[in-house]
């Protein structure tokens, strides 16, 4: 067999191979825009609006701790896409978290925050666990022992001016490894690499929140996930 034979075979192996990943790769969508398949969680909170997934506590509707709708597939390293709406309260999406009370909701784990204040959208909060992993415009290495170096990338109110009050944002949580960021209309809000050899969590439930507190409502819409 020649070279260029050779070489012919091995261009046309990598282009096969190249394709077949990036099919692999493709965002699927895990809300079907008309019903709450494929997720649980207290339908008391959380239902169907208009397209969206809609959470929300009332003067009537009244929760002592907070509650999550909990998607039914776990994941691993991947690429969350999807857009909020947020009005009063706070709230997040969980992700690589562990169910701690199935039949209350209950989670712990990771957490892409946001709120209807100007301080926590975007930051990484773990539930259940270390509190404020990353505070917005944080890049973060935490040692095998839990010590953290920190490094400012941005400021706090130079994030919260990308974000829209009130109104519809995208938001974008990337996951490989130990290696987490979050993203919200395209501005990087955190930047961690978890090392912690007890707490650090590499696989877990994903699933969406509502803060005990006072009334408030939370919209998601066009939520995607690929695996990387």
């Amino acid at each position: 067999m020649n070279q260029k034979l050779i070489y012919t075979i091995v261009i046309a192996i990598l282009v096969s191979c190249n394709v077949a990943g990036q099919k692999g790769s493709k965002a699927e969508k895990i809300f079907n825009g008309k019903d709450l398949s494929h997720w649980r969680g207290d339908s008391r909170v959380w239902s169907v609006e208009n397209g969206c997934i809609k959470g929300e506590t009332t003067d009537k509707v009244v929760i002592k701790q907070n509650t999550f709708l909990i998607y039914d597939k776990p994941v691993s390293d991947f690429e969350l896409t999807f857009k909020y709406k947020i009005i009063g309260g706070n709230s997040g999406v969980q992700y690589r978290a562990r169910v701690i009370d199935e039949e209350k909701f209950i989670i712990g784990g990771y957490q892409a925050d946001m709120e209807a204040g100007i301080q926590h959208s975007g930051i990484l909060y773990e539930e259940k666990g270390r509190g404020i992993i990353a505070k917005r415009g944080e890049k973060v290495i935490i040692s095998e022992s839990g010590e953290k170096t920190v490094e400012k990338f941005i400021s706090s109110e130079e994030v919260q001016a990308v974000i829209n009050q009130d109104d519809w944002n995208n938001y974008r949580v990337v996951v490989k490894g130990n290696h987490l960021q979050h993203y919200i209309n395209g501005q990087l809000t955190i930047d961690v690499i978890d090392n912690e050899t007890e707490k650090l969590a590499t696989s877990g439930v994903l699933a969406l929140q509502v803060h005990a507190g006072p009334s408030m409502q939370v919209f998601y819409k066009k939520l995607k996930i690929k695996k990387l």
